[in-house]
């Protein structure tokens, strides 16, 4: 993600912001132009950018003028109430129980991340109004004493379980499902593998290479799942070929593992580039080790192993940053090439998906 400044005063900025800490103004993110400016409110519901530019006014989403969980901002004259993000939320957290709203707010912020990269892969989402049959929806819903909610994906509704906002009951899951990279954010990337599985790949010359690199996608899946709660990662020495010891469960799940990946990888190449990160020659582990060290972090999109080169590199050195406070590796762990090769292959499918 690229860095975002305040419009007024220059003083750097989050994605999630609302106001500026330099010079307090009011801030909304533009979609359409995947910028962070500053807003005069002129009192009538629409905004004004600043510094002054009367050209096109705005207005803020429904949820950020009246919940405080949305930062982005609609055309003055949309029709809309609700901003791209928000308008894919079919279902949200019952307010009205303590913590809901904080938890509802990390849940669209982390839906809000995934749109970005989205947008900045050129892949297009649709709503459910837009698109009824093949639509996109968010549901976010908690257990009950009668139904335990399973977050994940069907027919492009994708459900996550509130619980997966609150930070200690995510870590203890984290802990005890020994997923290292079990996140929020993370989730979110998963699910939308699975919705993107059967748009650009099935039906498609690409569902042969699929079923070579992955395996064959028509495996019974609920006896695979099963499975692999009852024993785990059944095939000894899932490392050398699966991306996680859940991908190694079906076909699909590789796919959503290895595409979630994919993601993280786009995702952090192009915040280390915004941030003008260099890094200098020097020994990486794992993986790397086999191909030309990293000397500065510039996203390749034509170059697939450049910027797997980058990656590698620049894991390495968070991880050594991160042991030097005594925390523990952002990103443990190295790659074999079969992993390699399945995320070569969802660079492929996403540059397919792009082009059409």
């Amino acid at each position: 993600m690229k860095t975002f400044q305040c419009g007024c005063c220059h003083h750097p900025v989050l994605f999630e912001s609302n106001h500026c800490d330099g010079c307090g103004a009011v801030l909304g993110f533009i979609a359409e132009t995947a910028e962070m400016s500053a807003f005069r409110d002129l009192g009538d519901g629409r905004w004004q950018r600043l510094p002054d530019d009367a050209t096109t006014l705005y207005k803020p989403c429904l949820n950020y003028a009246t919940q405080g969980v949305c930062n982005w901002m609609l055309p003055a004259q949309s029709c809309h109430a609700l901003c791209r993000a928000c308008r894919l939320t079919h279902t949200i957290p019952d307010l009205s129980v303590p913590r809901r709203r904080y938890y509802w707010f990390m849940l669209e912020s982390a839906k809000r991340r995934l749109l970005y990269t989205l947008d900045d892969l050129g892949l297009t989402v649709e709503s459910r109004d837009e698109n009824p049959s093949k639509g996109l929806q968010f549901a976010f819903l908690e257990d009950t004493p009668s139904k335990a909610v399973l977050t994940g994906h069907a027919s492009g509704l994708i459900t996550v379980n509130v619980a997966e906002a609150d930070d200690e009951h995510r870590e203890q899951t984290r802990l005890a499902m020994r997923e290292p990279h079990r996140t929020l954010l993370g989730h979110f990337r998963h699910e939308i593998g699975h919705y993107f599985d059967d748009r650009p790949i099935v039906g498609t010359p690409l569902l042969t290479q699929f079923r070579l690199i992955f395996g064959d996608e028509r495996a019974d899946y609920r006896r695979a799942l099963a499975i692999h709660y009852r024993e785990g990662a059944v095939r000894g020495g899932w490392q050398d070929s699966f991306i996680s010891a859940y991908a190694a469960m079906h076909p699909w799940e590789d796919w959503a593992e290895t595409w979630a990946h994919y993601l993280r990888i786009v995702d952090t190449i192009d915040t280390a580039t915004a941030y003008g990160l260099s890094i200098a020659q020097g020994t990486a582990s794992g993986h790397d080790a086999r191909v030309p060290q990293l000397q500065s972090v510039e996203r390749a999109d034509d170059d697939f192993q450049c910027s797997m080169t980058k990656w590698f590199a620049l894991t390495a050195v968070v991880n050594t940053l991160n042991r030097s406070i005594g925390a523990a590796d952002s990103y443990p762990g190295a790659w074999s090439d079969a992993v390699v090769e399945k995320l070569r292959f969802v660079d492929c499918v996403t540059r397919s998906a792009r082009r059409h």
